[in-house]
């Protein structure tokens, strides 16, 4: 998942300070993996759930008019599992299929969870292999907010992303099929909003993941660095090297 900039330019001054913090809850001595966990993951991204699935409506009318049937799209969503890779090749699709502009431009898109995935390290190295993998197989922007703040209070739930990533992806798999139903009759989704569910849902969780001017320097650097490079640059690249900015100067706030 996971289409704006405002989530994209949080995650990598959070993910620094996860990785380099020795504070409270930045690496606990031991992480469980049950039903628990899973439970209060899924249970706390529920509400995020159904906002998401609001855009998950708008990408199945856009698969259904890019021509993709009904089996077609839901598959889609739930192997990709990845909202803006998804309305990215639904945009491009043609015939025939431009399979390089869609790679390049989903991978400018996306690179940006290896920072994410880091920033859970302090976590994953208490699970195991599997344990770590079945849960960023459904790690998205949202959940990967929500799980921050769980494990910045120093819980020890290591299945609160994977339950949290299953709430987001059976939303996103009905909401995407709601849409493709709907079809013609949804018209264009931006004339109910629909496009900034996703949008709102962010700017919420990037209000949770403030913490307090020390944060400031690598948010404001995100930014400007995003809105240059969106004027320069071609394509998405302007979401991983805001990210990729301000985690340069989280690393040299914290070393210094």
């Amino acid at each position: 998942m996971g289409t704006n900039t405002e989530s994209d330019a949080a995650a990598p001054s959070t993910a620094s300070d996860a990785i380099g913090d020795d504070g409270p809850g930045s690496d606990p001595e031991s992480v469980t993996f049950d039903w628990e966990g899973l439970r209060a993951g899924f249970l706390a991204c529920l509400p995020v759930a159904v906002g998401v699935g609001g855009y998950g409506v708008a990408f199945g009318v856009l698969a259904n008019r890019a021509g993709l049937s009904l089996a077609e799209a839901a598959l889609m969503s739930m192997t990709v599992f990845a909202g803006a890779s998804q309305i990215i090749a639904v945009e491009l699709w043609a015939d025939p299929i431009p399979i390089a502009a869609i790679v390049a431009t989903t991978f400018a898109v996306n690179v940006r969870y290896s920072l994410m995935g880091a920033a859970l390290q302090p976590w994953f190295r208490h699970l195991s292999p599997s344990q770590i993998y079945s849960s960023l197989v459904l790690m998205a922007d949202e959940n990967w907010a929500l799980s921050m703040q769980e494990f910045a209070s120093g819980s020890d739930r290591g299945a609160f992303l994977l339950g949290s990533g299953v709430a987001l992806w059976l939303c996103w798999v009905a909401s995407t099929v709601l849409g493709v139903l709907a079809g013609e009759s949804v018209g264009d989704p931006a004339q109910y909003g629909v496009d900034f569910i996703l949008t709102a849902v962010f700017v919420a969780l990037a209000v949770e993941l403030w913490d307090g001017r020390s944060t400031l320097a690598p948010w404001l650097v995100a930014l400007a660095t995003s809105v240059l490079a969106a004027n320069v640059l071609p394509g998405e690249w302007y979401i991983p090297l805001g990210g990729f900015a301000a985690a340069v100067v989280e690393v040299v706030r914290h070393d210094g």
